[in-house]
């Protein structure tokens, strides 16, 4: 495939290179080999030639440079202006934290007020099972829905066969697509999804910590059925194969891109089965003999959804008032009501320069994405099919 628009390929290039400088920043790219084998064999740039680099590429999309029409056009100076706050940021320019999620993701962070949370704490405190202190029944509640090791890729294999059933009757799915499974450790995230192009995903699975039945459908269909994998499918057969649009063959982190593809990937679970997931799920999993409190979790995650905005004032306190790590662990167990060990894997994920900002593509994304979508799948179809960025969800 050839890169026919200049501006376009220098986007990809100026991607490329940043991954140089940031390991993982290039989460995906299975553009033009020719490009990857030229950035791979010049030195390393330093970071303000980059910066010099992404503010020409701004001037000359905002002079209408290149046969990009306007949808196209607007879509990648959004992805480079993330690109050139990740450069700013290396090249040491000062910036604010807020501004840095702004300009990197498309909207502006802010701390949720721990009245929400405490509303949330007394919700659950009417639903969750046992005695004793809310964090104590909602930490034995949830592990004790651990799923043995030895289980883990045979209940993985149920869920992914199911889902990709679903996907494919809801959304269509190209011909040839397929997803490998594996088992990691040491990684500072739950799931992760390595598109590596030409309809194929490997998708992994941290065990450092025991997986929940009870998080097992959703991280399933985050990942792959109907989210990333499926998402990045449907971009490559659309957009790249028959489009021609070869910005969709770098995906990466510090964009706009980002916000959208995990705000409908949390949301792929509501979108694909509904309200009654956790039934649906513990269903599929019986069979194999594992826990599943299907009701109780329903009304666990009704009560507990602000919880998730805990994450973003862990961030918050990280980057913004630069409290000490022990001090956010600490507000983490308190108000996410999770064990020491899980508080201390969240805290690992904000601490990673890669991904400190990246929390608000999971809390801003999937608030954006639900309210476009409003429960509509052929909405939610326009987000794994379409360019879009976040002031397009409204």
């Amino acid at each position: 495939m050839s890169v026919v628009d200049e501006p376009v390929e220098r986007y990809l290039i100026a991607g490329l290179r940043l991954g140089r400088h940031i390991d993982g920043l290039v989460d995906a790219y299975y553009g033009p080999p020719a490009l990857a084998d030229g950035v791979a064999d010049e030195p390393v740039l330093d970071a303000a030639r980059l910066v010099h680099d992404l503010t020409a590429l701004l001037a000359d999309l905002d002079g209408g440079v290149g046969d990009l029409d306007p949808v196209r056009r607007r879509w990648l100076r959004a992805q480079t202006v993330g690109l050139h706050t990740t450069a700013e940021r290396l090249a040491g320019v000062a910036m604010a934290y807020a501004d840095e999620v702004e300009r990197s993701y498309g909207v502006r962070p802010a701390p949720i007020p721990e009245d929400e949370l405490l509303a949330a704490h007394r919700r659950l405190d009417e639903v969750l099972p046992g005695r004793g202190s809310i964090a104590d029944r909602s930490i034995a509640w949830r592990e004790a829905h651990a799923v043995p090791v030895e289980k883990l890729r045979e209940a993985v294999d149920v869920l992914l066969d199911d889902f990709r059933r679903r996907t494919s009757e809801l959304f269509g799915l190209p011909d040839g697509e397929h997803v490998a499974i594996e088992l990691v450790a040491n990684e500072p995230w739950s799931g992760f999804n390595y598109y590596e192009g030409d309809l194929r995903s490997r998708v992994a699975i941290n065990t450092d910590l025991p997986v929940l039945s009870l998080s097992l459908g959703h991280l399933i269909a985050h990942e792959a059925y109907p989210g990333h994998h499926t998402e990045h499918t449907r971009k490559e057969a659309g957009l790249v194969r028959q489009r021609r649009q070869a910005e969709e063959t770098i995906f990466c982190v510090g964009t706009p891109q980002c916000l959208l593809a995990e705000g409908l990937a949390d949301l792929a679970i509501e979108i694909l089965i509904g309200p009654d997931h956790h039934l649906v799920v513990a269903e599929l999993l019986r069979p194999l003999g594992l826990r599943y409190d299907a009701e109780v979790a329903t009304e666990v995650a009704a009560a507990g959804e602000a919880l998730a905005g805990v994450r973003a004032n862990l961030a918050w306190m990280l980057n913004e008032e630069h409290r000490p790590v022990d001090e956010v662990v600490a507000y983490a167990e308190q108000w996410a009501l999770l064990p020491r060990a899980r508080a201390e894997k969240a805290v690992e994920f904000l601490t990673d320069p890669t991904w400190r900002a990246y929390i608000h593509c999971y809390i801003d994304g999937v608030r954006l994405c639900r309210a476009f979508v409003d429960g509509d799948p052929a909405r939610f179809e326009r987000l794994i099919t379409e360019q879009l960025i976040p002031d397009d969800l409204g």
